[in-house]
């Protein structure tokens, strides 16, 4: 590490180390919308899963860029950002985050957790939020294939190695594996009673944490596995809530997408009382509404099939009294091309339609409360040499299995934040 990136550092540890608390009051949910300071909180956010491994002094850590990420999406409204708590199992896994957060049942990574108390520390000074989720149905941060290999089921199958029917087929016995759901309970326990070391604040009283979430697109992976996953939620969410009842707690779900397409047991899982808010997750392109050879031939199309998944969840919320919060959508670049010099034209096209969307139903009071886009790439630089991440390549929005700079919103991108800076502030207008 250069001098000044050392002294920066070391300037911006103790400033964190000595900001007094109580600056900043807990986001909460009454009559299904969120409020803050007894006004409602509303918001345009990002997806940012690899702010803690930013923050370390370690392998992967960089706090001078932090820092500069973090004041630069404050300026630009975005204030709230879903943090990924920490990838589980070994480093060096094909298509796999790295390094791992927890590296054996109950094993840690000093350096991450270290990054991820930085983080929090640096966020609260700004006045940000944090969502942070604890588990990932999918590979690439090891998650529900990475506890059921430690509950003894076997080598994990990697999709990108051994294809998505041997992973998918694998991941469903999560479910219903007692050890698997054992193991991930320890883990909550761990994170959630977390005290702060920057801070000295228990993680349970930080209002710079939004809400935990139980996991990134949890599913059940099988009609079997349905009532074993609504029930194995239901404990989940019950742990979370004994443990830390200051905060707000989701799923992290996408949906009916993410449920087997049964809305019902959409509608189970998220009529549970400790579940406070609902999320959707939204994927043209993952899921066949526009296509790579050209991504705006189809984007009408795009457009209208979103204004349908978002009513349809908007009426399951509105039975409930629950705020949505649409924290996941992403939309490639023009050409299907992962340089920062591309255009995003069609992507510009598409979030103006989703914000757009978004504030109409504010306006009429409707459910929603608020939008995460998929991802901060920020200012990060890409590889000329290769598309897929490598150990040593800077940290994008588009994890280790998707080509870099996919859905990745550079700072670069000013067609793009233009569009997000105007609806953030728009939707500031709405608290």
């Amino acid at each position: 590490m250069k001098l000044g990136t050392m002294i920066c550092a070391t300037l911006a540890l103790a400033a964190a180390a000595c900001t007094p608390a109580g600056e900043q009051s807990f986001v909460t949910v009454r009559d299904g919308r969120f409020f803050l300071d007894g006004k409602p909180y509303s918001y345009v956010g990002a997806n940012f899963w690899y702010g803690a491994i930013l923050g370390s002094q370690g392998e992967g850590g960089d706090r001078t860029r932090l820092l500069r990420e973090l004041d630069f999406l404050k300026e630009s409204g975005i204030d709230n950002l879903r943090i990924l708590v920490g990838a589980d199992g070994a480093d060096g896994v094909t298509s796999k985050v790295e390094p791992a957060l927890q590296i054996a049942p109950g094993v840690y990574n000093p350096e991450i957790l270290d990054g991820l108390d930085f983080l929090l520390a640096e966020m609260g000074k700004r006045g940000m939020y944090a969502v942070l989720y604890l588990n990932n149905s999918w590979e690439w941060s090891g998650g529900y294939s990475q506890y059921l290999e430690w509950a003894g089921c076997g080598k994990a199958p990697v999709p990108a190695v051994d294809g998505w029917d041997a992973f998918q087929e694998y991941v469903a016995r999560y479910a219903d594996n007692e050890q698997a759901h054992r193991l991930f309970a320890d883990h909550v326990r761990y994170i959630v009673t977390r005290t702060n070391a920057y801070t000295g604040l228990k993680y349970v009283d930080d209002p710079a944490i939004m809400a935990w979430q139980i996991g990134n697109e949890p599913r059940a992976f099988s009609e079997a596995g349905k009532a074993g996953y609504t029930r194995w939620m239901k404990e989940v969410a019950a742990l979370i809530k004994s443990l830390d009842p200051n905060h707000l707690l989701s799923t992290g779900s996408e949906g009916s997408a993410g449920s087997e397409g049964d809305m019902s047991l959409y509608e189970a899982v998220h009529a549970d009382p400790n579940i406070d808010y609902m999320t959707i997750h939204i994927w043209p392109y993952n899921w066949g509404w526009i296509q790579k050879e050209d991504v705006g031939a189809n984007l009408g199309t795009a457009i209208a099939n979103t204004r349908d998944y978002i009513d349809a969840h908007l009426a399951v919320a509105a039975r409930h009294g629950k705020p949505v919060v649409m924290e996941e959508f992403g939309f490639p670049r023009d050409g299907f091309r992962f340089d920062k010099a591309s255009a995003t034209t069609c992507r510009d096209r598409y979030y103006e339609a989703v914000f757009a969307y978004i504030h109409e139903d504010m306006q009429r009071g409707g459910g929603f409360a608020g939008c995460n886009f998929w991802a901060w790439g920020g200012f990060a630089e890409l590889s000329e040499d290769h598309i897929y991440w490598e150990r040593g390549d800077d940290y994008t929005g588009d994890p280790a299995q998707e080509q870099q700079g996919l859905n990745s919103v550079f700072a670069s991108d000013s067609s793009t934040l233009a569009v997000v800076k105007r609806y953030a502030a728009l939707l500031r207008e709405i608290r």
